[in-house]
């Protein structure tokens, strides 16, 4: 940011529109310069966003687990393990925050070190019925599991909350035609970042004071 040639105005300007979804390519014809400078400048905002990112704050209460795969459509097999796609491990507070981070794959060993390190004990986690999980039922944690080949949710036994977060994160990503593999935990962050912070006036507010520092 501190190279930047471009005057605050326009640094302004970009920052709005970033904060309202638009892509670079709009961007760049509605502040009226080259569409490889708004790209560029919309990744170093992506690049604070993810540099803001640390969770410090345990979650707790009612918490929901899940995994999901960004990728391309491709042909093939889907799901868990499906072939090109990056597995992506979630926790959610209910009526709270949702905290992302990329994973190696979705096995036992992976996933339960995530879930000690970032919930506080003895709270509830609910999760779908996927084997990675069944360690939960002999852990610190209350666990309870929902049945999605049966049903979707069962009054409070559901995880619909980071689902919606999943939904919400892959319609954002599609508008790009394809977020580059080096660049997805840039993406990522910037998702979890506007469901955590879902006011677009909190957002441009955070997003203007974290460039001013940047400035010096």
């Amino acid at each position: 940011m501190r190279k930047s040639r471009l005057s605050w105005y326009k640094q302004s300007r970009l920052i709005e529109l970033f904060v309202a979804g638009s892509t670079a390519r709009t961007a760049a014809s509605l502040v009226d310069v080259n569409k490889s400078t708004a790209s560029y400048y919309f990744q170093r905002l992506r690049q604070i966003i993810y540099d803001h990112s640390e969770h410090l704050e345990l979650l707790d209460g009612e918490v929901e687990a899940d995994e999901s795969y960004f990728g391309g459509r491709r042909k093939g097999k889907r799901g868990r393990g499906a072939g090109g796609k990056v597995p992506v491990f979630g926790l959610l507070k209910r009526n709270g925050k949702v905290f992302t981070v990329i994973i190696p794959d979705a096995r036992t060993d992976t996933l339960m070190p995530i879930i000690r390190q970032k919930v506080k004990l003895d709270s509830i986690v609910y999760t779908d019925t996927w084997r990675s999980y069944n360690a939960l039922d002999v852990s610190e944690f209350k666990h309870y599991r929902i049945n999605h080949s049966k049903l979707f949710a069962n009054k409070h036994n559901h995880i619909n909350g980071i689902e919606n977060f999943w939904n919400q994160a892959k319609r954002h990503m599609r508008k790009f035609n394809g977020v580059p593999k080096d660049h997805f935990h840039l993406f990522l962050k910037e998702c979890e970042w506007r469901f955590n912070n879902s006011d677009p006036k909190l957002q441009l507010k955070q997003l203007n004071q974290w460039v001013k520092d940047e400035l010096g």
